[in-house]
């Protein structure tokens, strides 16, 4: 069986910052990227696992922590 590479994807780290946004109430956690000058939240990828976050960083080329927002 032959898997292909999904190629690595790209954000504007000018005006976009990485970040996961978990509810206070059920914990569940969506990975995606805020706004810098409006502040907007930008949902990508449910978080289930650490392996989903590996993910989430992998695809997009992350290093480092990543701010959570309640």
């Amino acid at each position: 069986m032959r898997f292909r590479k999904t190629p690595k994807k790209t954000f504007d780290a000018e005006h976009f910052t990485p970040a996961i946004r978990q509810s206070i109430c059920t914990g569940e956690r969506v990975a995606g990227f805020v706004n810098r000058e409006t502040g907007g939240f930008s949902e990508v990828m449910l978080i289930r696992t650490e392996k989903d976050l590996d993910a989430f960083r992998a695809q997009y080329g992350i290093d480092g922590a990543i701010k959570t927002i309640y």
